[in-house]
């Protein structure tokens, strides 16, 4: 794979977030990737993702994400990519951001394995009506 390459896929993964349109999601896994997020309670399958993509829309249809930055490295089979983002919803009329780091394995181009990492503290504390506070008072 070649800058030129990872560029593109990054490219891609960017519009399907952003057109939230299920089948440029397919179009990017293989159809036995899987996608670990502590958003969900099991891993999802590449073949899922129109399924997931439908699922968000309906419980965060103003949800936004937007790419803030991205790095990548060659491996044996394919590449690593890190992609850093930001997701953005109104809540109770207050926006609301997260940011996280998706670390992405590709194989002949497709994603294989997508593992995300953000913090699920302040979406739990929303959820469950708690305010959320430090643990530790600088």
């Amino acid at each position: 794979m070649t800058d030129s390459d990872i560029a593109d896929f990054v490219t891609s993964f960017a519009a399907a977030w952003s057109t939230r349109d299920g089948q440029r999601f397919l179009d990017l896994w293989h159809e036995n990737g899987l996608l670990h997020s502590p958003l969900y309670d099991r891993p999802v399958r590449g073949r899922e993702f129109k399924a997931l993509t439908d699922m968000i829309i309906k419980f965060a249809p103003d949800q936004v994400w937007q790419l803030l930055d991205w790095t990548w490295r060659l491996t044996a089979c394919g590449a690593i990519v890190v992609i850093e983002w930001q997701s953005t919803r109104v809540v109770e009329g207050a926006r609301f951001d997260w940011r996280g780091v998706d670390k992405i394995t590709l194989v002949d181009g497709k994603i294989a394995e997508e593992i995300v990492y953000f913090d699920s503290a302040p979406l739990r504390a929303r959820r469950s009506g708690e305010k959320l506070e430090a643990l530790v008072k600088f």
